[in-house]
C-alpha cells in the first residue's frame, strides 16, 4: 500500500506542474484538441498521469472519476484504487485551489464483482491533495488523519500536523446557497435557522464558505473545524446526491471519521452504503460530529431539537 500512495504522490507533484501551466500567461500552456473544452484539458492529463503512476504500483484495478471505467492492471495486484483526478477544476480559472481525491480498497479476484463494489469501511487508505499556495496532503491509512506539505528545498512531503482532531461543534458551514428552492424542507430549516444567528433558536451567529472545491473545504474542516453539505435535491438528476461514492465521499468520509468528525448522507453514515454501480451518486454530510448529528434529527425528527420552539418565528403555521 505505501507504494501506491508514494507513486500517487509523486503523480500529484507533474499534476501541479501541469495546473501551473495553463492559463494564457503560462510559459507552457497545455492546448487543447479540436472541439476539446480548454478547461477539460487539466483533468485529461491528470487522469493520464495517475494511470501511468499505478502501472508500477500492486494495482490491480484502477478507476477514475472522469473515464468512468474500471481498468485491470496487474493480475497480482492486491489494491484497488480510485480517483477523482481534479476536484474543482472550474476554479482554475479564478486561480482557487483544486484537488486530487484517492481511495484504496483491497482488490477482488476470482469473482465477477467489481473491486469497486464495497463499502468504504474496507478503504485500506484514503487521501486527497490540495493545489494551493501549499501543496497539501491529507492521508489516513486508518489511524488518525494526518497533513503533510510539500518541502521544495527538500523534495518530500513533510508531516505538519500528527493527527487532526474536528472540533465537535462548530459556527461555520460550507453549502452551495444558490440551490436553496431546490432543497428539501429539513436543509432548508437547517440553513434558516443558522442564518438567525443569536436572535434565533440557536442563539449563535454562523460564518458561511462555499467555493468550488471538495479539498478545500475539507481541509479547511480538517485544521479548525465546521461542516460541509452538499445535498441531494429536486434539479432533475441530483434526487441522488452530487458527488461519487466512490471516487469522492468515501475517501473524504474516512477521513473525516479518523480525525473525530463524522460523514453521513445527511442521515446514515457514508462508509456503510455499499455501492450498486461504480458510478453512484450520494449526498454528503461532514464535518464536526454536532452539527452533523443535528442535521440527521432535521430530517427524522425536528421535534426533537429542544432548542426550536414549535412556533419559534417564521417557523409557524404560516410556513410550508
Amino acid at each position: 500500500m505505501a507504494v501506491a500512495v508514494r507513486a500517487i504522490a509523486a503523480a500529484a507533484l507533474k499534476v501541479r506542474a501541469i495546473i501551473s501551466n495553463v492559463g494564457p500567461g503560462a510559459t507552457h500552456t497545455i492546448l487543447p484538441r479540436g472541439g476539446e473544452d480548454p478547461r477539460s484539458v487539466p483533468g485529461t492529463h491528470a487522469a493520464a498521469i495517475l494511470l501511468d503512476a499505478m502501472r508500477d504500483a500492486p494495482v490491480a484495478s484502477y478507476l477514475d472519476a472522469l473515464d468512468g471505467a474500471e481498468v485491470s492492471l496487474d493480475p497480482q495486484g492486491t489494491l484497488a484504487v480510485a480517483v477523482h483526478p481534479l476536484d474543482g477544476i472550474s476554479n482554475i480559472d479564478i486561480n482557487a485551489a483544486l484537488g486530487t481525491i484517492f481511495s484504496v480498497l483491497p482488490a477482488r479476484h476470482g469473482g465477477s464483482e467489481s473491486s469497486f463494489l464495497q463499502t468504504g469501511r474496507r478503504q485500506l487508505a484514503a487521501g486527497f491533495f490540495v493545489y494551493g499556495p501549499q501543496l497539501g496532503l491529507a492521508l489516513t491509512l486508518g489511524n488518525g488523519t494526518h497533513v503533510f506539505v510539500f518541502s521544495a528545498s527538500m523534495g518530500v512531503f513533510v508531516q505538519a500536523w500528527d493527527s487532526c482532531a474536528i472540533p465537535p461543534d462548530a459556527n461555520e458551514y460550507a453549502i452551495n446557497a444558490s440551490n436553496y428552492r431546490h432543497w428539501n424542507r429539513a436543509v432548508r430549516l437547517y440553513i434558516d435557522d443558522c442564518l438567525s444567528g443569536v436572535e434565533g433558536p440557536r442563539h449563535s451567529d454562523f460564518d458561511m464558505r462555499w467555493g468550488a472545491s471538495l479539498v478545500a473545504h475539507i481541509y479547511r474542516i480538517l485544521m479548525r473545524g465546521g461542516i460541509y453539505l452538499e445535498p441531494a435535491d429536486n434539479r432533475k438528476g441530483f434526487s441522488q446526491g452530487r458527488l461519487g461514492l466512490i471516487h469522492q465521499a468515501n475517501p473524504i468520509a474516512m477521513l473525516v471519521e479518523h480525525a473525530g468528525g463524522r460523514a453521513t448522507d445527511a442521515i446514515d453514515d457514508i462508509l456503510d452504503r455499499i455501492p450498486d454501480t461504480i458510478d453512484q451518486r450520494t449526498p454528503l454530510v461532514c464535518g464536526s460530529v454536532g452539527e452533523v448529528d443535528r442535521i440527521a434529527r432535521y430530517h427524522t425528527d425536528p421535534s426533537l431539537i429542544a432548542e426550536r420552539a414549535p412556533l419559534f418565528g417564521n417557523r409557524g403555521l404560516f410556513r410550508h
